[in-house]
Protein backbone atom coordinates (compact mmCIF):
# COMPACT_ATOMS: atom_id res chain seq x y z
CA UNK A 1 0.00 0.00 0.00
CA UNK A 2 1.15 3.31 -1.12
CA UNK A 3 2.22 5.98 2.34
CA UNK A 4 -0.05 9.27 3.28
CA UNK A 5 2.18 11.81 1.71
CA UNK A 6 2.58 14.46 4.10
CA UNK A 7 -0.48 17.69 4.60
CA UNK A 8 0.01 19.33 1.49
CA UNK A 9 -1.92 22.52 3.20
CA UNK A 10 0.69 22.76 6.57
CA UNK A 11 -0.25 26.20 6.95
CA UNK A 12 -4.09 25.63 7.92
CA UNK A 13 -5.35 24.08 11.35
CA UNK A 14 -3.25 20.71 12.07
CA UNK A 15 -5.04 18.17 10.70
CA UNK A 16 -6.00 15.21 12.79
CA UNK A 17 -5.67 12.11 10.98
CA UNK A 18 -9.26 10.42 10.71
CA UNK A 19 -11.05 7.14 9.03
CA UNK A 20 -14.59 6.41 7.47
CA UNK A 21 -16.15 3.60 6.56
CA UNK A 22 -18.36 3.04 3.71
CA UNK A 23 -20.82 -0.01 4.10
CA UNK A 24 -21.94 -2.09 1.14
CA UNK A 25 -24.53 -4.23 0.36
CA UNK A 26 -26.96 -5.68 -2.29
CA UNK A 27 -26.56 -8.21 -5.03
CA UNK A 28 -29.51 -6.92 -6.84
CA UNK A 29 -28.82 -3.00 -6.26
CA UNK A 30 -25.88 -1.76 -4.48
CA UNK A 31 -26.60 0.26 -1.71
CA UNK A 32 -24.68 1.66 1.11
CA UNK A 33 -25.03 2.94 4.91
CA UNK A 34 -25.42 6.69 5.88
CA UNK A 35 -25.85 8.20 8.83
CA UNK A 36 -27.70 11.79 9.66
CA UNK A 37 -25.78 13.98 11.95
CA UNK A 38 -27.30 15.82 14.60
CA UNK A 39 -27.25 19.68 13.59
CA UNK A 40 -25.90 20.84 16.88
CA UNK A 41 -22.34 19.18 16.05
CA UNK A 42 -19.32 21.35 15.44
CA UNK A 43 -18.43 19.01 12.51
CA UNK A 44 -21.19 18.12 9.64
CA UNK A 45 -23.69 18.57 11.74
CA UNK A 46 -26.71 17.62 9.98
CA UNK A 47 -24.81 15.69 6.92
CA UNK A 48 -25.69 12.85 5.76
CA UNK A 49 -22.26 10.70 6.38
CA UNK A 50 -20.90 7.46 6.48
CA UNK A 51 -19.23 5.75 9.91
CA UNK A 52 -16.18 7.48 10.72
CA UNK A 53 -14.08 9.59 13.15
CA UNK A 54 -10.86 10.38 14.32
CA UNK A 55 -8.21 8.34 15.47
CA UNK A 56 -7.96 7.68 19.51
CA UNK A 57 -4.69 6.57 21.36
CA UNK A 58 -6.14 2.79 21.49
CA UNK A 59 -6.23 3.02 17.62
CA UNK A 60 -2.52 3.47 17.46
CA UNK A 61 -1.27 1.53 20.33
CA UNK A 62 1.44 -0.67 19.21
CA UNK A 63 0.16 -0.06 15.64
CA UNK A 64 2.51 -0.92 12.98
CA UNK A 65 1.61 1.87 10.77
CA UNK A 66 -1.27 4.65 10.26
CA UNK A 67 -3.21 2.36 8.27
CA UNK A 68 -3.55 0.07 10.77
CA UNK A 69 -4.69 2.40 13.45
CA UNK A 70 -6.83 3.92 10.79
CA UNK A 71 -8.78 0.54 10.18
CA UNK A 72 -9.19 -0.18 13.84
CA UNK A 73 -10.93 3.65 13.97
CA UNK A 74 -13.02 2.22 10.92
CA UNK A 75 -14.10 -0.84 12.78
CA UNK A 76 -14.48 0.92 16.16
CA UNK A 77 -16.76 4.22 15.13
CA UNK A 78 -18.61 1.65 13.11
CA UNK A 79 -19.74 -0.16 16.06
CA UNK A 80 -20.46 3.30 18.37
CA UNK A 81 -22.43 4.85 15.86
CA UNK A 82 -24.07 2.21 13.27
CA UNK A 83 -23.52 -1.36 15.56
CA UNK A 84 -22.04 -2.85 13.31
CA UNK A 85 -19.36 -5.54 14.05
CA UNK A 86 -16.65 -5.80 11.16
CA UNK A 87 -13.34 -6.84 10.87
CA UNK A 88 -10.62 -4.40 10.14
CA UNK A 89 -8.51 -7.06 7.76
CA UNK A 90 -11.73 -7.12 5.76
CA UNK A 91 -11.59 -3.11 4.82
CA UNK A 92 -10.45 -2.35 1.64
CA UNK A 93 -8.73 1.28 1.73
CA UNK A 94 -9.62 3.16 -1.45
CA UNK A 95 -8.77 6.27 -0.98
CA UNK A 96 -7.73 9.40 1.41
CA UNK A 97 -9.42 12.85 1.59
CA UNK A 98 -7.36 16.08 3.29
CA UNK A 99 -9.21 19.43 3.36
CA UNK A 100 -8.48 22.36 1.85
CA UNK A 101 -6.38 24.96 4.88
CA UNK A 102 -8.92 27.41 5.45
CA UNK A 103 -10.80 24.35 6.79
CA UNK A 104 -11.10 25.51 10.76
CA UNK A 105 -11.64 22.38 11.85
CA UNK A 106 -9.52 19.71 9.50
CA UNK A 107 -9.44 15.64 9.28
CA UNK A 108 -7.51 13.47 6.88
CA UNK A 109 -9.17 10.83 6.56
CA UNK A 110 -8.95 7.30 5.20
CA UNK A 111 -12.05 5.71 3.40
CA UNK A 112 -12.43 2.44 3.43
CA UNK A 113 -15.27 0.47 2.20
CA UNK A 114 -16.93 -2.98 3.05
CA UNK A 115 -19.01 -5.54 2.15
CA UNK A 116 -22.26 -6.42 4.85
CA UNK A 117 -24.86 -8.81 5.06
CA UNK A 118 -27.49 -7.78 3.34
CA UNK A 119 -29.50 -8.89 7.14
CA UNK A 120 -27.01 -6.46 9.52
CA UNK A 121 -28.59 -5.04 11.64
CA UNK A 122 -28.07 -1.24 12.38
CA UNK A 123 -28.74 0.72 15.51
CA UNK A 124 -28.15 4.40 16.13
CA UNK A 125 -27.71 6.36 19.43
CA UNK A 126 -30.20 8.89 18.79
CA UNK A 127 -27.35 11.77 20.26
CA UNK A 128 -24.72 12.21 17.49
CA UNK A 129 -26.33 9.98 15.01
CA UNK A 130 -30.11 10.52 14.50
CA UNK A 131 -31.24 8.07 11.62
CA UNK A 132 -29.59 6.20 8.98
CA UNK A 133 -30.69 4.83 5.50
CA UNK A 134 -29.39 2.05 3.11
CA UNK A 135 -29.76 3.89 -0.17
CA UNK A 136 -27.98 3.57 -3.86
CA UNK A 137 -25.84 5.41 -4.50
CA UNK A 138 -28.19 7.32 -7.31
CA UNK A 139 -31.11 7.78 -4.97
CA UNK A 140 -29.02 9.52 -2.59
CA UNK A 141 -27.71 12.15 -5.09
CA UNK A 142 -31.26 12.21 -5.95
CA UNK A 143 -32.24 13.13 -2.67
CA UNK A 144 -29.24 15.66 -2.51
CA UNK A 145 -30.00 17.30 -5.53
CA UNK A 146 -34.00 17.49 -4.23
CA UNK A 147 -32.05 19.22 -1.25
CA UNK A 148 -33.53 16.74 1.26
CA UNK A 149 -30.09 15.35 1.73
CA UNK A 150 -27.23 17.11 2.84
CA UNK A 151 -23.72 15.67 1.92
CA UNK A 152 -20.35 17.08 2.34
CA UNK A 153 -17.66 17.19 -0.88
CA UNK A 154 -16.06 13.80 -0.54
CA UNK A 155 -19.38 11.74 0.14
CA UNK A 156 -20.58 13.56 -2.94
CA UNK A 157 -17.84 12.13 -5.22
CA UNK A 158 -17.75 9.23 -3.50
CA UNK A 159 -21.08 8.25 -4.25
CA UNK A 160 -20.72 9.30 -7.63
CA UNK A 161 -17.56 6.53 -7.96
CA UNK A 162 -20.04 4.19 -6.47
CA UNK A 163 -23.17 4.91 -9.33
CA UNK A 164 -20.29 3.18 -11.61
CA UNK A 165 -21.59 -0.55 -10.47
CA UNK A 166 -24.63 -2.43 -9.88
CA UNK A 167 -23.78 -4.49 -7.60
CA UNK A 168 -21.84 -5.15 -3.90
CA UNK A 169 -19.63 -7.80 -5.79
CA UNK A 170 -18.54 -5.59 -8.87
CA UNK A 171 -17.95 -3.04 -6.72
CA UNK A 172 -16.10 -4.60 -3.93
CA UNK A 173 -13.59 -5.80 -6.73
CA UNK A 174 -13.04 -2.90 -8.39
CA UNK A 175 -11.92 -1.24 -5.09
CA UNK A 176 -10.17 -3.72 -4.23
CA UNK A 177 -7.88 -3.90 -7.38
CA UNK A 178 -7.26 -0.28 -7.46
CA UNK A 179 -4.91 1.15 -5.50
CA UNK A 180 -6.11 4.29 -2.85
CA UNK A 181 -6.51 7.67 -4.50
CA UNK A 182 -5.37 10.52 -2.59
CA UNK A 183 -7.64 13.86 -2.84
CA UNK A 184 -6.58 17.10 -1.18
CA UNK A 185 -8.99 19.59 -2.17
CA UNK A 186 -8.43 23.38 -3.15
CA UNK A 187 -11.28 26.05 -3.47
CA UNK A 188 -12.00 28.43 -5.73
CA UNK A 189 -14.88 30.80 -5.52
CA UNK A 190 -17.22 31.13 -9.08
CA UNK A 191 -20.68 32.90 -9.95
CA UNK A 192 -22.97 31.76 -7.85
CA UNK A 193 -20.89 29.52 -5.90
CA UNK A 194 -17.43 27.60 -5.59
CA UNK A 195 -15.68 25.09 -7.03
CA UNK A 196 -13.54 22.39 -5.40
CA UNK A 197 -10.33 21.65 -7.31
CA UNK A 198 -8.31 18.31 -7.35
CA UNK A 199 -5.29 16.32 -8.67
CA UNK A 200 -5.58 16.51 -12.50
CA UNK A 201 -7.39 19.77 -13.15
CA UNK A 202 -5.98 22.23 -15.34
CA UNK A 203 -6.26 25.16 -12.51
CA UNK A 204 -5.39 22.82 -9.55
CA UNK A 205 -1.62 24.16 -9.19
CA UNK A 206 -2.30 27.75 -10.11
CA UNK A 207 -1.97 30.07 -7.71
CA UNK A 208 -5.12 32.03 -8.16
CA UNK A 209 -7.20 29.20 -9.98
CA UNK A 210 -9.00 30.14 -12.96
CA UNK A 211 -11.53 27.22 -13.49
CA UNK A 212 -12.51 28.77 -17.32
CA UNK A 213 -9.49 27.73 -18.68
CA UNK A 214 -9.03 25.13 -21.34
CA UNK A 215 -7.81 22.03 -20.02
CA UNK A 216 -8.32 18.97 -17.87
CA UNK A 217 -11.09 18.39 -15.42
CA UNK A 218 -10.92 17.09 -11.91
CA UNK A 219 -13.35 19.19 -10.10
CA UNK A 220 -16.80 19.90 -7.69
CA UNK A 221 -19.36 22.18 -9.21
CA UNK A 222 -21.09 23.35 -6.10
CA UNK A 223 -23.36 26.33 -7.79
CA UNK A 224 -26.69 27.46 -7.31
CA UNK A 225 -28.39 25.09 -9.63
CA UNK A 226 -26.93 22.11 -8.20
CA UNK A 227 -23.35 20.29 -7.65
CA UNK A 228 -21.54 18.37 -10.67
CA UNK A 229 -18.73 16.26 -10.63
CA UNK A 230 -16.66 16.71 -13.47
CA UNK A 231 -13.62 14.58 -14.46
CA UNK A 232 -11.64 14.15 -17.51
CA UNK A 233 -10.82 10.54 -18.33
CA UNK A 234 -7.56 9.73 -20.52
Amino acid sequence: MPDVPPDPFPDGAAAVPAATVVALRGRRALETLLLRRAGGLSFAGGMWVWPGGRLDPEDRRDAADLETAARRAAVREAAEEAGLVLDPSELTWFSHWTPPSVNPKRFRTFFFATRVDDAAAVTVDGGEILEHRWLTPEAALAAHAAGTLGLTPPTFITLAHLARWHDVDEAMAALTAAAPEFFATRFTTVPGGAVALYHGDIAYLDDEPDPDQDGPRHRLWMVEDGWRYERSRS
